[in-house]
């Protein structure tokens, strides 16, 4: 990967920290990732994301389980 400098109001940059602190990803992971997800037009790349986004959060269902049409019911 390349490194880059950007300038960038220092507001925006805390408030930048605050919601990657909040979503437990790195300032530089959320930039990567908006800018990928601007310039990159593949139609599925939302679930790329959205499985990296689970990836990353440390959640659990307990010890709940769910049948299968529990899950697919809407």
């Amino acid at each position: 990967m390349k490194n880059i400098t950007l300038s960038i109001d220092e507001t925006v940059l805390q408030a930048g920290r605050e919601y990657a602190r909040k979503h437990n990803i790195s300032f530089n992971f959320l930039v990567r990732k908006l800018i990928e997800q601007t310039v990159v037009t593949d139609k599925d790349y939302w679930l790329h994301d959205t499985f990296s986004l689970m990836d990353t959060l440390n959640v659990t269902s307990g010890d709940e389980k769910w049948t299968r049409e529990e899950l697919y019911r809407v």
